[in-house]
Formats: C-alpha cells, structure tokens, sequence
C-alpha cells in the first residue's frame, strides 16, 4: 500500500498549486516554531503580530513605501529590459560583438552592488541611482537570455529561409526573433526580482526620503520587528507576483512552447 501511495503523493504534489500551498503552510509552520520556541522569538514576531502590523499600518506605513520603490524598480526594470534586449539586438546583426559584449556583461554583473551603488549615489543622486541599479541588475539577464534565444534557433530553418532567397534581415525576422521569444519570457520573468532589489539596494544607500529600503533602515532603528518583517514579506511577494505576471504573460505569448510540451 505504501509503495502505491508514495508516487501518487509525488504526483500531486507535483502539481504547482498543491506544491505551492504545502510549502507556505511549512513556512508558517517553522515561522511559528522560531518567533515562540526559541531563544531569538523577541527578534521573530508571530505571523499573527506581522500581519496585524500589515494590517494597521498598511495605509501610513507601508503602502507609500512600496509604491516609491514599485516605481523605482518599474523604471529600473524598463530601462534595463531595453538596453539588455538592444545590445542582444546588436550582437545578432554583428555576431563579432558576442565575445565582447558578453564578457562586458559578465563585468557588469560581478561587480558588486553595494560597492558600486556610492559611486552611483555620488554621480547621479539617490533617487536616479536607485533607478540605475536596478536597471544594471536586469541588463545582464535580458541581455544574455536574448543571445541565448537567438542562437538556439534551428539551423535547418535558417538554411530553408536562405535556399529560397531570403535575407539576412528575413532569417533574423522570420527564424532567430521568434526562437528567442521564449528565452526572452525567461529572462524577463527573472529580471523581476533583481529590479526590485536593485531598487532596494539603492534606497538603502541613502539620498531618499521613501521606499522600502527607508523603511526597512527606520524600522531597524526603531526596533519594530513587525515592521521590517511586514516589509521584508511584501516585498517577496510583489517580486513572486510580478514573476508570476511576465510568465502569464509569457504563456499566451507563446502558445507553441505549451503545445511542445504536452507531446
């Protein structure tokens, strides 16, 4: 009996929604264990305590924080979205470029936030540089998931465009943009939480009077728990969220990729 029921247990839990609700139910769980049991509770409230300071304070407290650094991010996001997606773009009229491109890339994406994000606030002040870092930490991964896309397209199909006297331009139109589309979903949907902690991260570096990075420092120095866990919570919410938005947006954008996948 047991060995039937262990794979139909692996079966639904399987299924996202399922596996989803049983690992926030765990969460909560270990949550509880930690803010009652242990000798670190008085810096753990109870999820009760965080969601009635959610709750009470969501309108003075926490709403307008968010929104500054939704913005921010949403700036960041475009921003970074654009250049990554135009320097792919580039590198597919110009394949010369990849190795150059990708290793200035690679650059950009090691150095490490919190050192450069100073050199940012000096030259373009808090709110802007908030803006820049969390575009920096979207370009590389729009920029190297657009390559990616472009390159996996089929070769068969780029010789067939060739053989009846298409372009360059065609092959790129009709073959290589439209195989980088689902790359590019990807991508986007991973962009997501790295504008929102580039964003974050620039708040917290000073130069802003409002955004959750602010808050998270108020809340810190004022010793309110509720408050910089309430904040912590709904920021990796809004950052799932929006993950999970691009990729809504993604499925019906490419309804080929579900129809590959249920064969």
């Amino acid at each position: 009996m047991s060995r039937d029921t262990s794979p139909a247990l692996v079966r639904a839990l399987a299924r996202p929604w399922l596996g989803g609700t049983v690992g926030i139910v765990l969460l909560l769980l270990i949550w509880t264990l930690f803010s009652t049991v242990l000798p670190s509770s008085s810096i753990i409230p109870t999820p009760w305590v965080t969601a009635d300071s959610v709750f009470r304070d969501f309108g003075s407290f926490y709403l307008p924080n968010l929104r500054s650094t939704l913005e921010r991010a949403g700036w960041g996001y475009l921003w970074g979205n654009l250049a990554g997606l135009l320097v792919a773009s580039i590198v597919l009229i110009i394949p010369k470029l990849e190795e150059v491109v990708t290793q200035l890339g690679v650059v950009s994406q090691c150095l490490p936030i919190t050192a450069v994000g100073p050199i940012i606030i000096l030259i373009f002040g808090g709110r802007t540089a908030a803006i820049f870092l969390a575009a920096l930490l979207v370009f590389f991964t729009t920029m190297i998931g657009a390559i990616l896309g472009m390159r996996s397209a089929s070769r068969t199909a780029l010789d067939l465009v060739s053989a009846y006297g298409g372009s360059r331009f065609t092959q790129i139109r009709k073959v290589q943009l439209i195989a980088a589309i689902p790359a590019v979903i990807t991508a986007l949907k991973i962009a997501v939480p790295g504008a929102l902690l580039g964003a974050v991260v620039g708040e917290y570096l000073g130069g802003i009077d409002s955004g959750i990075g602010v808050a998270l420092n108020a809340a810190q120095r004022a010793a309110t728990p509720d408050r910089v866990w309430g904040m912590s919570i709904l920021a990796g919410l809004i950052a799932l969220l929006g993950y999970a938005l691009v990729g809504l947006i993604g499925r019906y954008v490419t309804p080929w990729v579900r129809r590959e996948g249920g064969n």
